[in-house]
């Protein structure tokens, strides 16, 4: 089966000026995912896991290296390299994020959070409703919630909502940074189960874990990152 991703060789550091600090996040990375796929990536905090998944998406660019998407739309997009406008585009139809943090424009509602990932992708607004409705009660959110400004959500209902608004538009490839942080043990349940709905429906899957527990039987492969660089389980 073809790769629909591989990384090769990427390095990214930051320089902290306020303390006159290099520090090297991740070292001579290389990864490949065939389609279909499901990665799990563990380690301690500051490992340099997120910085993996914020070069795919090129909330990062790495220093060096090369990050090759096989795009349904562009064929092979190289993502450290690739202008803004295809990112754009592949954000917005291919591939998907899920974070441990919720930014959400203002006075927008869970609902319509929602709502606008599939009417982005060009979906009718009463389709875009329902399948809205659907992930949110599977999550099992309040009713009452629906219509609120999720500024006031706890963390749990934060990270709910990121993941739905992320899983909602079946992406070709899903990243998921720590996407049980927060959860009590039935939502991490409700994630699971979309997790496992996707991964049946074809979507590749790239995660980053701390609870091994949850990855256990989802992974195809597992691998531990430790001061930047990266090995096999």
């Amino acid at each position: 089966m073809k790769n629909i991703l591989e990384i090769k060789n990427i390095s990214k550091s930051f320089t902290l000026h306020n303390i006159n600090k290099h520090i090297k996040a991740c070292n001579d990375i290389s990864l490949s995912i065939r389609k279909g796929e499901f990665i799990g990536i563990t380690g301690k905090s500051g490992s340099g896991k997120s910085t993996i998944l914020k070069s795919i998406y090129r909330t990062y660019l790495p220093e060096k290296g090369n990050i090759l998407y096989d795009s349904e739309k562009f064929g092979e997009v190289n993502l450290s390299k690739a202008d803004e406008r295809k990112i754009v585009y592949l954000r917005k139809y291919e591939i998907g994020y899920v974070s441990q943090f919720l930014n959400v424009l203002p006075r927008t509602t869970a609902i319509e959070l929602i709502e606008n990932s599939l009417l982005e992708m060009g979906y009718e607004k009463d389709y875009s409703k329902d399948e809205a409705c659907k992930m949110l009660s599977h999550f099992e959110l309040d009713k009452e919630l629906w219509d609120s400004y999720p500024v006031n959500f706890s963390g749990g209902e934060k990270l709910r909502l990121n993941v739905a608004s992320a899983m909602i538009k079946k992406p070709r490839l899903l990243l998921l940074d720590e996407p049980t942080a927060s959860l009590d043990l039935e939502s991490k349940k409700k994630v699971r189960e979309l997790i496992e709905k996707l991964k049946k429906q074809g979507t590749t899957m790239l995660g980053i874990f701390h609870d091994i527990e949850f990855m256990d039987g989802l992974c195809d492969f597992e691998f531990n990152m430790e001061k930047g660089g990266i090995s096999p389980n």
